[in-house]
């Protein structure tokens, strides 16, 4: 495989993984919408060797045009977000699972053979549990009354306390926002495809990616972007619930590691991976980590006690299958990378668009 089209590739993680891939001596051309959310009013710093194709993925015959003399797809053209997927929902089905369907049709009958598409760790909803005998727990769900009543922690069927554990890919999913939704159909369409068309397909769950270079005025791209935005304009952190629930965060350069490897590595194929740091993290201890990089330890986060729809409790990443089949270590750990990151965020400047997500979601009774 010697030239790769990355669709997404103008985007955070997608920046990442074409130089990951011009790196190690592949040729990329790149498949972008460049859309204002994500990328803004300024064009985005992109890999001057990679051929940019400026289309949307659900254009077919741009799309076609892209895969010419491709060797291999990583897709990941995709509309991200849990809060803002509960109400653009026509947006978020179109751009993910009917983008998806317009590459793989356009796929078929051509000489590619291996497809690498970004799933997400919203997947899993919940992540893995379990009770006080050992047993594991699934398939759990909290309860609208108890989080309106603030017990934010899942029960047992009988009122059992659980403990959250690493979340393997044998836990079933359980869909609990409409992008989670949107993205295990595109997980499931490229699995599907592969298996009927003798393409090796292989779906990678991502968890909470941050590094330099995400999009710091899109409050819907990730919790540590939106938190860096809040703090370099003076303001606190807002943290949903009751900022211990905890979560997984995977720097974009370990990332794009997994998504090279996941084109090289021979038995990856026909497998869906989680790719993260494998360690828990509370949300408000990432957002004091985050005060303290950027130098501002007084500033302290604001905890709402309130929900939004859609929000799970805990998942964090078991990642050794992503070991035994890529050969995937991660090399940059939170609370060794939130220093650059800072320095990064300094330099770049945020605009600070929480207030205006939080009131969308409330306007439409999406915080309980």
């Amino acid at each position: 495989m010697s030239k790769i089209l990355v669709t997404g590739g103008c985007g955070f993680i997608g920046r990442h993984v074409a130089e990951e891939l011009l790196d190690h001596g592949y040729e990329v051309r790149i498949l972008d919408a460049m859309i204002d959310q994500v990328h803004g009013d300024a064009e985005a710093e992109l890999p001057e060797a990679a051929e940019i194709v400026r289309a949307d993925v659900r254009d077919k015959s741009a799309v076609s045009t892209a895969l010419d003399g491709v060797d291999a797809v990583v897709h990941l053209a995709a509309e991200v977000g849990v809060g803002q997927s509960m109400y653009e929902i026509a947006r978020y089905v179109g751009g993910n699972d009917l983008g998806t369907a317009v590459l793989l049709e356009a796929m078929i009958d051509r000489p590619i053979r291996r497809i690498v598409v970004a799933s997400s760790m919203s997947v899993y909803g919940e992540g893995l549990y379990t009770g006080p005998d050992g047993r594991r727990f699934g398939a759990v769900r909290r309860r609208s009354s108890e989080i309106k009543a603030g017990r934010w922690n899942p029960e047992g069927p009988d009122g059992e306390v659980l403990t959250p554990v690493a979340t393997d890919e044998e836990k079933p999913v359980d869909l609990a926002s409409i992008y989670a939704l949107t993205k295990y159909a595109q997980e499931k369409q490229v699995l599907i495809f592969g298996e009927a068309y003798g393409v090796e397909a292989v779906a990678l769950r991502l968890f909470n990616v941050f590094g330099a270079g995400q999009a710091l005025s899109n409050p819907y791209t990730g919790v540590l972007a939106n938190f860096a935005s809040r703090i370099a304009n003076g303001q606190p952190p807002t943290i949903f619930e009751d900022g211990e629930q905890r979560r997984d965060f995977v720097h974009v350069r370990d990332v794009a590691r997994a998504f090279r490897l996941a084109l090289e590595q021979p038995h990856a194929g026909g497998h869906v991976i989680n790719i993260g740091s494998g360690q828990a993290y509370t949300i408000a201890e990432v957002a004091r980590l985050l005060a303290d990089a950027m130098g501002v330890p007084e500033i302290a986060p604001e905890i709402l006690g309130k929900a939004r729809s859609g929000d799970i409790r805990n998942c964090f990443a078991d990642i050794g299958k992503a070991h035994d089949l890529l050969g995937f270590e991660p090399q940059h750990r939170l609370e060794n990378s939130l220093g650059p990151f800072a320095e990064w965020v300094r330099a770049s400047g945020a605009i600070d668009r929480g207030a205006e997500m939080r009131r969308q979601l409330e306007e439409r009774g999406l915080v309980s």
